[in-house]
């Protein structure tokens, strides 16, 4: 007997109830995080999950690149114990950077939510930890070549049975990470962000019931499938490829990694093959096969439905091919402590292959790395250790109407934003002596790159910096008779009076008191010729010092 169709308003309530519960997990993880990196920077991404590893719902504003692995990391676990394997009130701690595809410091939380004795749903948060051990201190750090130099790993370890906590866990971690205080505050407020899901996801399926609540769930799928196959039966089908050069994998500096994806649009559907992409490599630079799906997930959903909320029928029209064994698909004892490095140039490679079909909607080039700072040492007034971290952002590329966007973090990073310098200020012996917009960084064109920015951070002790600047061998590129951005670079002083030193790749670099590090971060490609821009917004330019006063 076929079902009554189901109701529409019931289903739009459902919808945007799933959202109100992440976007309150989110929430409550950011007022009750001890870490910076949480809860000023919003490194952190919450998610409601099925069994099957189907995502129902993700908050607002989640870091992109955690689109994808959510889902496999509920069904590593559910394969690890069975779906039988779980009660009510366990707590899973999850890493595996062969499941998970990422760094180590990004910690899966993750609960089983029950309606009637029957297992629904996950609730699912990763948030980026301060340390995670090994011999890594804060991102950025190059030169690891396996996977145990870079921390500790927990494969759906369960940290609360029940409601029994395992204490043994809990010293673990506190017995092998330098900041255990954070670590273990931020771990339970992934755990608190979890009980809140349950509570709201129990008052939704109670009102609706659960056969209906699970219909809803289907009816948003096949919905958000539908707009994103209406969207890419617009793209002209075809077969596209880019490719690029990488600097290095921070253990060969000498020796570039080659990037190519290629795309087809075929059918309705759209599938990204990185079957020629590199082979993984020595360094730190590999994920697991989570980040090929990551990069072609937020490429994917900033084409066909970028303001849609995300669930898993927004996927559906999308296919990836990625081998085993490439540099996005990883095998241990691989290093992925920079997993994240390539992901927004492999971003902007799968875009730029499907810009002769998309002129007027595809960006050109922009800064295409993550960029990051991080100083670390003991601070003299408190005699304990330190680590300050943050976010850089940079230019985007110009596009069909409009120039590109100013200091913006990389489309793998979302809505996360640097950490206040007041923060770092108050919290750290550092000392940010500018942050400005660097002149004259985007590409020119028709419509301009967004500008990079320029920041010189001063230790006031004894300390410690990772360099990692990236993109300098392929410059955020322009399109259609644009040119290039500027390239990043970070100039290294140990006292006012020393001129400097550029450098690309040095872990664990030694700073002296007064010592400082100036970043450059990458500016935006253009788009078009710059001859058709409008004198209008060539004077613009001068006037807002974005270029020189003699620069054409």
């Amino acid at each position: 007997m076929a079902q009554s169709p189901i109701n529409p308003i019931t289903v739009e309530v459902v919808r945007n109830g799933l959202a109100h519960i992440a976007n309150e997990m989110a929430t409550v993880l950011r007022k009750t995080s001890y870490n910076m990196m949480i809860y000023e920077v919003r490194d952190y991404c919450v998610g409601i999950v099925d069994p099957e590893g189907n995502i129902l719902s993700q908050n607002f504003g989640a870091l992109p690149i955690f689109l994808a692995d959510l889902g496999p990391a509920i069904l590593d676990g559910v394969r690890m114990h069975g779906r039988d394997g779980f009660q009510p009130g366990d707590v899973l701690i999850m890493n595996h950077p062969y499941v998970c595809g990422q760094h180590l410091n990004n910690v899966v939380v993750y609960t089983p939510f029950f309606h009637q004795g029957e297992l629904v749903a996950f609730f699912a948060v990763r948030a980026h930890w301060i340390d995670i051990g090994g011999t890594r201190v804060g991102f950025g750090f190059s030169g690891t070549r396996e996977i145990y130099e870079e921390g500790l790993q927990f494969r759906s370890l369960k940290i609360y049975r029940g409601t029994e906590p395992n204490q043994d866990i809990f010293q673990i971690i506190t017995d092998n990470v330098r900041f255990a205080e954070s670590c273990l505050g931020d771990l339970r407020a992934q755990i608190a962000a979890c009980r809140i899901g349950d509570r709201g996801l129990a008052d939704l399926v109670d009102r609706y019931g659960l056969e209906t609540f699970l219909r809803c769930v289907r009816t948003i799928w096949s919905q958000s499938e539908a707009l994103a196959r209406e969207h890419v039966a617009r793209m002209t089908p075809g077969n596209y490829q880019a490719e690029a050069l990488f600097d290095s994998d921070g253990v060969n500096l000498d020796r570039p990694v080659p990037l190519k994806v290629k795309v087809v649009v075929a059918g309705g559907e759209m599938t990204i093959d990185f079957s020629d992409i590199s082979d993984q490599v020595p360094g730190s630079i590999n994920s697991g096969q989570s980040g090929a799906v990551a990069a072609a997930r937020v490429a994917f959903k900033s084409l066909v439905a970028p303001f849609s909320p995300i669930d898993e029928g927004c996927f559906r029209p999308l296919k990836i091919v990625i081998p085993e064994g490439k540099i996005l698909s990883a095998t241990p004892p691989s290093p992925v402590g920079n997993w994240s490095r390539t992901l927004p140039t492999v971003i902007d490679l799968i875009l730029k292959a499907l810009a002769p079909s998309m002129p007027n909607k595809i960006a050109a080039g922009h800064k295409g790395d993550m960029g990051g700072y991080a100083f670390f040492g003991t601070n003299p007034r408190t005699g304990r250790k330190f680590l300050c971290q943050t976010i850089m952002g940079g230019g985007w590329g110009g596009r069909a109407h409009e120039d590109g966007e100013n200091a913006t973090v990389s489309m793998c990073q979302g809505d996360v934003q640097n950490a206040p310098v007041e923060m770092q200020e108050i919290y750290y012996p550092v000392l940010v002596e500018h942050h400005r917009l660097r002149e004259a960084s985007g590409g020119r064109g028709k419509f301009r790159g967004g500008l990079g920015i320029e920041i010189s951070v001063r230790v006031l002790c004894d300390a410690f910096t990772n360099i990692n600047v990236e993109r300098q061998r392929t410059a955020p590129w322009g399109l259609f008779g644009g040119e290039n951005g500027a390239t990043a670079k970070a100039l290294v002083k140990q006292s006012p009076e020393d001129p400097g030193s550029w450098l690309t790749k040095k872990p664990n670099y030694s700073l002296k008191t007064g010592g400082s590090v100036t970043f450059f971060t990458g500016g935006g490609g253009g788009y078009g010729s710059a001859k058709e821009r409008p004198c209008d917004l060539v004077e613009r330019d001068r006037r807002l010092g974005y270029v020189s006063a003699t620069k054409e």
